[in-house]
């Protein structure tokens, strides 16, 4: 392949062959016999740490415990009864700063337990099994609009459902599951997992998506909270933070988030353009996400820069050390002061450091330093006093009766992950539930 002295951003950088060595399963699935063994390992502790460590508080030594005995299906129970998008939290979760990294045996010389691949196990096998584990109440008369078909949106449905509500989720988007489907990398979740995912919350019953609907352009929400029972809000941060530098708007200048995401809804891999020098600027698990993607692609020098120390990056030590071991340099407090182009093109970044100024060479510039929320179509008064979240109390009900907001749009304890994520849709669902029962109540 002739190389550019500008601009040298191409597709077919790699076979198809070595693509699919590139963006196979990072983490394949644990066999019977080495489950078996990672489970005996578990000294199944009293008030037991890593479920402490859990934002949805699986019971962690009973499921693996069920492993070890090899009742997958009773294992499976326990983590979807808790977390019913457990299969994808299993891949995505850094388990090593929640369960593993609570985890007992975690000190020099011992391991943690391999949480995540027990979990993954157990939910893997009761999907491929296709059994049921679980019915679904009578139906109550109730409908639910979820704004939102993310993690948070799909775990509120599916409890709600559970409990014998409608549960009708409006997405902007043409397919659900918002980032567990556009915005993670492709290696962490091969053959179609988020959708397949989707499928198996669907066939509880009393779930509808209305995909390709937007709030605020195709409906409003004082028009859901009239037609339905309470609405659950639980869009994600849309919006992408800017540089604001100089040289912004040059060919080869792009969000990291768009760029993960036309890997993971392409059909043909080797057709993803790619730069020859990539950089990527940020510090969080996006920023290493599209590392890892633009070296699995063929790029040949991928350097991922971060304003300050590896200690205060929001990407954990083992995504940094895996995007090292996958061909990323690492630039630490470096800050971005201008974007250098030739005829209308990226050629390289400016940082400076101590005062001191150097130049980075690309071709391809992906920016992660964070997402925003676009506010369309909510009301200032229900928003944060810096308009950057919509404030919800500790059942995620917001300021505006009948209607509560969770997953990264809302204000919430803990870290934007999809296992929190999850949680916030789980509170959200039981205490629209409860707001019903309390409702019948004061009825009668």
């Amino acid at each position: 392949m002739t190389i550019k002295a500008i601009g040298d951003i191409a597709s077919h950088r790699l076979t198809q062959e070595q693509l699919a060595c590139e963006f196979s399963d990072v983490a394949p699935l644990l066999d019977a016999t080495a489950a078996a063994a990672a489970a005996s390992r578990c000294h199944y502790c009293y008030d037991a740490p890593c479920v402490q460590a859990c934002p949805t508080q699986i019971d962690i030594p009973g499921f693996i415990r069920k492993i070890g005995n090899g009742n997958l299906k009773g294992a499976a129970v326990d983590i979807l009864s808790a977390n019913p998008l457990g299969g994808m939290c299993a891949r995505v979760c850094p388990t090593e700063i929640l369960c593993e990294g609570s985890c007992v045996r975690n000190h020099p010389g011992d391991e943690p337990v391999k949480i995540g691949a027990l979990q993954r196990h157990a939910t893997d096998h009761a999907m491929a099994k296709g059994e049921p584990l679980f019915k679904r109440a009578p139906e109550t008369g109730r409908r639910i609009a979820i704004i939102g078909a993310g993690p948070a949106g799909l775990a509120c449905a599916y409890r709600l459902a559970l409990a014998g509500h409608r549960a009708v989720i409006f997405d902007a988007r043409a397919k659900p599951g918002g980032l567990n489907e556009y915005g993670i990398a492709a290696y962490k979740t091969v053959e179609d997992y988020a959708q397949r995912e989707i499928e198996w919350l669907y066939s509880i019953g009393g779930i509808e998506i209305k995909t390709n609907q937007a709030l605020g352009r195709d409906f409003t929400l004082d028009e859901v909270r009239k037609q339905y029972d309470a609405v659950f809000i639980a869009f994600g941060l849309a919006g992408v933070r800017e540089l604001a530098l100089e040289g912004e708007s040059l060919d080869g200048v792009m969000n990291a988030v768009d760029f993960i995401e036309r890997v993971r809804q392409a059909d043909d891999l080797a057709s993803v353009p790619v730069g020859r020098r990539v950089v990527v600027i940020g510090g969080g698990n996006t920023a290493v996400d599209a590392c890892v993607q633009a070296a699995k692609l063929g790029a040949t020098n991928v350097t991922m820069v971060y304003r300050r120390g590896v200690e205060n990056m929001s990407a954990t030590w083992a995504e940094r050390e895996f995007a090292q071991t996958n061909r990323v340099t690492l630039v630490t407090y470096a800050k971005p002061v201008r974007l250098i182009g030739d005829n209308g093109h990226i050629t390289g970044v400016e940082f400076e450091r101590n005062d001191e100024r150097f130049v980075i060479d690309a071709d391809m510039v992906l920016k992660a330093i964070g997402q925003t929320l676009v506010p369309v179509g909510i009301d200032k008064e229900l928003l944060t006093l810096d308009g950057g979240r919509i404030v919800t109390d500790e059942n995620r009900q917001t300021t505006l009766a009948k209607v509560w907001a969770g997953g990264d749009c809302a204000t919430h304890e803990g870290l934007d992950l999809t296992v929190q994520a999850v949680q916030d849709g789980k509170l959200a669902a039981a205490s629209i539930d409860a707001s019903f029962e309390l409702t019948a109540i004061k009825a009668a």
